[in-house]
């Protein structure tokens, strides 16, 4: 098994577990495997459309508020991720002050936030720290900046994209495909040759972000591997860019032979407006393992239906703090 530890890929894969190559043929199912994969995913129930309940929306608020507060800085990177997805910005304050956390994964994210929502009250903080001792927390300070309309540092980026660290250079193509300017393609067609396997899956992800056919064969290729990881990596990076085109790709992953793969292509198919993972997601709901648990709260929120608050509303009280602050992710996103 192959397990990529790239904080760009903790960042915008955050609760995504591997669950190892697929079985040789013959080989009888592992954990977390389906012990035969059907041969379409089950017909989602008619939509129902209910009223958002306000208190379980304060719930999951409250929530999220409990996790930037959390003593463990990768709850505080969840929450910070959550308010990312569901582009609150009356969480302003807490994404400031996540920019002077001791952690730099939070300082990482909370850079990445103010760049994403465009929070202008960030610039003086930005500046403040665009010499980070964390060169990763740099890379977010540049992209931030540039967002925010100054572009002074911004070719530093050309620099982090050849640096030394994998995890920095990774996390250079993220940025670069965050910013939306098919200019950088240039160097990301560079960045997907690199001798490290997660640096080139997050330029081909960055590439296809930015239209690239490129990017798109690449991460195309990816569903079709043998290791489950690449393969939910793969159904990710195609949704990103909503682009509803790709969902004949992302449809496949629906009914493979792993849980999880199928909870991100779930998550995924709902995120280029298609509910046909539902009843997967509301199945793992149920499930055993956190994990599960996590992508199902997630594939309710990217599919979105005001009818699955019941779900989610249980999801909101588990014991594992993950799987709670995904589901006040969902809940936040559901819409009428």
């Amino acid at each position: 098994m192959r397990l990529h530890v790239l904080l760009v890929l903790i960042l915008s894969l955050i609760y995504i577990p591997g669950c190892g190559p697929k079985p040789a043929p013959g080989e009888g199912s592992a954990q977390g495997r389906m012990p035969h994969a059907p041969s379409q995913a089950p017909l989602p129930p008619p939509k129902k459309e209910v009223a958002l309940d306000p208190e379980l929306r304060a719930a999951a608020d409250h929530e999220i508020k409990e996790a930037l507060s959390s003593v463990d800085p990768i709850n505080r990177v969840h929450a910070l991720e959550a308010i990312r997805d569901t582009e609150s910005i009356r969480y302003k304050p807490d994404i400031l002050h996540g920019l002077d956390d001791p952690e730099a994964v939070v300082r990482f994210a909370a850079a990445l936030a103010c760049g994403e929502l465009r929070i202008k009250e960030a610039m003086p903080a930005l500046r403040r720290i665009a010499n980070d001792r964390s060169e990763n927390v740099r890379v977010a300070v540049r992209f931030a900046l540039h967002r925010l309309g100054d572009k002074r540092l911004s070719h530093d980026l050309e620099k982090t994209a050849t640096d030394s660290s994998p995890l920095v250079r990774g996390n250079t193509a993220l940025v670069l495909g965050l910013l939306g300017e098919p200019s950088a393609i240039a160097i990301l067609q560079v960045m997907r040759l690199d001798i490290n396997p997660a640096v080139r899956q997050q330029a081909s992800e960055a590439m296809w972000r930015l239209g690239s056919d490129e990017g798109l064969k690449d991460l195309v290729g990816l569903t079709l591997s043998q290791y489950h990881d690449d393969e939910m990596i793969g159904y990710l990076g195609l949704a990103w860019p909503r682009n509803t085109t790709v969902r004949q790709h992302v449809r496949a992953g629906l009914t493979g032979d792993c849980t999880e793969v199928t909870l991100v292509a779930a998550r995924a198919m709902g995120m280029l407006g298609s509910d046909e993972g539902y009843v997967i997601a509301q199945k793992a709901a149920e499930s055993t393992d956190s994990r599960q648990r996590v992508l199902a709260a997630l594939a309710l929120g990217a599919i979105g239906r005001s009818d699955a608050q019941d779900v989610l509303r249980k999801l909101l009280s588990d014991r594992d703090a993950g799987v709670r602050i995904a589901a006040a992710t969902a809940i936040l996103e559901l819409k009428t």
